[in-house]
């Protein structure tokens, strides 16, 4: 018999969104949302027929109120968590215009790269979390 369960994985377009200082924005998930109470890199959902770029620009405009300019992928996350399957389509935000601000209410933070281990994420954000201090290192990026 064929498999008429819908597809459980959520494709999620991720932001690691970083200042002209080398910080990095994180998001307070609300405390009623999947994973609630923890720290992510903003973003959001991909919708039907829309890339990956599209969604990071759509996602970061609503929730944020800023405009990316440069960004590059960094890596793909798939994790299970038993209730949902997450694929994380992660990509750093080099350049951006405007002030990031919690249009969701959310709380936000900027914090230096070296300092996320500090904070309490999903574990679908964990590698994540491994990926952006290789890549920033302790040192500020050229733009934003």
């Amino acid at each position: 018999m064929p498999n008429t369960a819908p597809e459980t994985t959520v494709h999620v377009a991720v932001g690691v969104i970083v200042d002209r200082q080398g910080a990095v924005l994180l998001s307070l998930r609300s405390a009623d949302a999947h994973q609630g109470g923890l720290w992510e890199f903003p973003g959001g959902k991909v919708e039907s027929g829309e890339s990956v770029e599209d969604a990071l620009r759509r996602e970061l405009r609503e929730e944020l109120g800023i405009e990316v300019i440069r960004s590059s992928a960094l890596l793909d996350v798939h994790h299970d968590y038993g209730d949902k399957q997450v694929h994380l389509d992660v990509h750093v935000v080099w350049e951006f215009s405007g002030q990031a601000q919690g249009l969701e209410d959310q709380p936000l933070a900027w914090v230096a790269p070296q300092a996320l281990a500090g904070h309490a994420f999903p574990a679908a954000n964990v590698p994540i979390v491994d990926a952006v201090q290789q890549l920033l290192n302790g040192s500020a990026p050229a733009g934003s």
